[in-house]
């Protein structure tokens, strides 16, 4: 395969790339240009320089009142084409409402893409005290929250290793829990048990549940999972959520495997 760095303007596209994904992790508020340039680790001149070009593509947009940028026009006809070929929210939908309806926690469908996972859908559940670490659009590395942590258990340990030694900034940035000892711990317990806990690492008292969902190879490629506060989910509790939420990823995943709806 031929070397980005041999393919003239690779540079710009990939940091165009790398805003645009930034600008759709910021789902429907948006994200301001100082965000989206320390995220990028660009500065503001250049950030505002792609920006612009995205815009006069339509690719992406810019609220007059706020000056917050949000995605384009362009991006959701794009989308609905590439969704005829890799969206699967159609077969999931019904089961994630299904899954908010027991459990009367917040229920999410994820996608892994890359390193990361990508929040797809969420659908409310009946208990009024929620967790909002997660919405559509938003976006976790692998191992960090629990449809992550679902995902990356389940791969296969080369996989494993070699995504451990890409991001050797987890801890630095998620917490010490997140080194590879503890994290590798997690994964250990992850795949004996079959679904994922996080214990509130990423926002303190938000708890989470993830369970990966296997496409026809049987890679996972997706994941189910719920958020609710910490008191919802005391051991005995949490074992039957963990049963709910297994029933509902095998459902999918037989779904996924035999595409239909």
């Amino acid at each position: 395969m031929e070397s980005s760095r041999s393919v003239p303007g690779a540079q710009a596209i990939a940091r165009a790339a790398r805003l645009l994904r930034l600008v759709t992790a910021g789902g429907s508020d948006g994200a301001t240009l100082q965000d989206l340039a320390r995220s990028a680790d660009l500065s503001r001149s250049t950030t505002h320089r792609l920006l612009s070009a995205l815009k006069a593509e339509g690719l992406v947009d810019r609220d007059g009142e706020s000056t917050r940028w949000m995605p384009g026009p362009e991006l959701f006809l794009m989308g609905t084409v590439a969704a005829a070929r890799y969206d699967v929210t159609a077969l999931a939908r019904d089961i994630v409402r299904s899954l908010a309806v027991k459990t009367e926690e917040s229920a999410f469908f994820s996608v892994r893409r890359a390193d990361e996972t990508v929040c797809l859908l969420r659908e409310e559940g009946s208990f009024p005290i929620r967790s909002f670490v997660l919405s559509e659009g938003v976006r976790f590395p692998l191992g960090v929250a629990s449809a992550g942590l679902a995902i990356l258990a389940f791969l296969p340990d080369h996989d494993v290793d070699a995504y451990l030694d890409r991001h050797p900034e987890l801890a630095q940035e998620w917490g010490r829990q997140h080194a590879p000892a503890p994290l590798r711990a997690r994964l250990a317990d992850t795949k004996e048990r079959g679904y994922a806990v996080n214990p509130g690492l990423i926002v303190e008292g938000s708890w989470g549940l993830g369970a990966a969902v296997f496409d026809r190879s049987g890679r996972p490629e997706w994941a189910l999972s719920l958020t609710g506060v910490e008191f919802r989910f005391g051991p005995e509790r949490l074992a039957d959520l963990g049963r709910t939420l297994l029933a509902h990823a095998h459902q999918l995943s037989a779904r996924i495997a035999n595409g239909r709806r």
